[in-house]
């Protein structure tokens, strides 16, 4: 049974936790798939940067209203008949259980993964950034591992961006997902 989202729009969030290369990977996902790209972060509310910023974590209640503007932006572009892709972490079930339904369920997701040891290495070489390597811990206890959920791609980010885009979207062809 082919799976009910193929040939149509694609919403695509690229998601995991903070220093796992969201953003570069999600706009060399876009560039390939011809969609528009939407850096998650810049959804968030100001409250939410400011809480961050001084290492402090978010709570369910801090995301919610930021899930939910996600949600609305990926909508709208659908209603618009264009496909987009958004960065967000996206730590739990419960966020991409409520980000699928805000869309109407066709949504993807490229989940990126790897070892602490490599997220804190990348944390502490980003520069400008407001997210401190002092939240990697609370991000990786929050995070829920999406396996065996529908229309999940599971990549290693211990490779180049080019090389994690790849084999991202290699897994969203498998999955249906059209240029």
């Amino acid at each position: 049974m082919p799976d009910e989202r193929m040939n149509k729009l694609h919403a695509i969030i690229v998601m995991g936790v903070s220093g796992c290369g969201k953003s570069s990977v999600g706009e060399k996902l876009a560039e390939a798939l011809h969609l528009a790209f939407v850096e998650g972060d810049a959804l968030h509310p100001t409250a939410n940067v400011e809480k961050m910023s001084k290492g402090i974590p978010l709570t369910d209640e801090d995301r919610i209203p930021w899930l939910d503007r996600i949600g609305e932006v990926m909508k709208a572009s659908l209603e618009k008949s264009k496909g987009i892709i958004v960065s967000c972490s996206a730590l739990k079930r419960l966020y991409r259980d409520r980000l699928r339904a805000a869309v109407g369920g066709n949504l993807f997701f490229v989940y990126l993964e790897g070892s602490k040891a490599l997220l804190t290495k990348r944390m502490g070489e980003r520069k400008g950034h407001f997210m401190p390597v002092s939240l990697l811990e609370s991000q990786l206890a929050t995070l829920e591992v999406p396996t065996g959920e529908p229309g999940v791609v599971t990549v290693d980010i211990d490779d180049t961006v080019d090389g994690i885009a790849a084999t991202a979207l290699q897994g969203l062809i498998a999955l249906g997902v059209t240029a």
